[in-house]
């Protein structure tokens, strides 16, 4: 069994990222700039936005944190995307969701300028994804691509199995992993809440990718030998001996499911750092515009 560690390969591609930037900036070129639009005070939404800020330092990215409270109203958000959309100083920017139930996420995401959404998740984007196109490729499933194509895990004619079907990972996934190209050219089975025979598809698996948002939801029984097992969910379970109080659990049963595995990702130290590089691999995109261009 081998641990896909997402935190080692996130620090590599951070590492490269820099590198380039610095060539960039050597070369007279402009250094990227990613904005971050946080409302409210949520506190997993706060730590996300605190490692993207991080994050940029260390890929030497210039970043802005735009905050507002939750009483903002709607138009206000959407004026401030406006703003950004105009900025040219602004390469890529995101609106951290959720966002308060007052406030529609698909108007602000489709108010977005798709050339700036380095969060990939304007229909233009998701469209030009699912048919092969040049784009954003939102965060989660590009980091698992990244993931796979490090360890060279092999994807070609294998049947995979997505566990959930949100727009942000599940939805995606089952596209990527369908494409002619590496990782891809899989055998796609998508299942979720009202799949009869979820457990039965898990069992024939050469490839399960977790994403319910379940704790310890797939077990050792569902799990065949040496399949890989990729886990994208991050509950926050109470715990009183962390000073945090709570711990994180995927959507994987670790200590029984990985003694079968190939290859498994840990949570926390498995998908959850590739999310935020991807996030700056697609900011590096913009800033070069290397996808839609001037």
């Amino acid at each position: 069994m081998t641990l896909i560690d997402g935190k080692a390969v996130s620090e590599q591609v951070k590492k490269e990222i820099a590198e380039e930037v610095e060539k960039i900036v050597a070369a007279g070129g402009k250094r990227p700039h990613l904005a971050a639009v946080l409302v409210g005070h949520d506190g997993g939404s706060e730590t996300y936005v605190a490692n993207k800020v991080k994050a940029c330092e260390v890929c030497g990215f210039k970043s802005t944190l735009i905050r507002y409270e939750e009483n903002v109203t709607e138009e206000e958000l959407l004026a401030c995307v406006r703003r950004l959309n105009e900025d040219a100083d602004v390469d890529g920017f995101i609106v951290q969701l959720p966002l308060p139930k007052h406030i529609s996420e698909q108007k602000v995401i489709e108010t977005i300028d798709y050339r700036k959404d380095v969060d990939g998740f304007h229909p233009i984007n998701v469209g030009r994804m699912s048919i092969g196109l040049p784009c954003y490729i939102s965060a989660t499933p590009n980091g698992i691509m990244e993931l796979l194509r490090r360890y060279n895990i092999e994807t070609q004619g294998k049947k995979c199995v997505i566990l959930g079907r949100s727009n942000i990972v599940g939805k995606p996934m089952a596209m990527l992993m369908m494409q002619k190209s590496y990782p891809g050219d899989a055998t796609v089975t998508v299942c979720h809440s009202r799949s009869k025979t979820l457990r039965e598809e898990c069992r024939e698996a050469d490839i399960i990718i977790a994403a319910m948002g379940q704790p310890e939801f797939v077990t050792a029984d569902m799990v065949k030998e040496g399949a890989v097992v990729i886990d994208v969910g991050t509950t926050r379970v109470p715990d009183a001996t962390r000073k945090s109080g709570f711990r994180l659990k995927g959507d994987v049963k670790f200590d029984e499911v990985a003694p079968k595995c190939s290859y498994i990702t840990p949570v926390p130290g498995g998908v959850g750092p590739m999310t935020i590089v991807s996030l700056m691999k697609n900011t590096l995109l913009a800033g070069k515009h290397a996808v839609y261009g001037d």
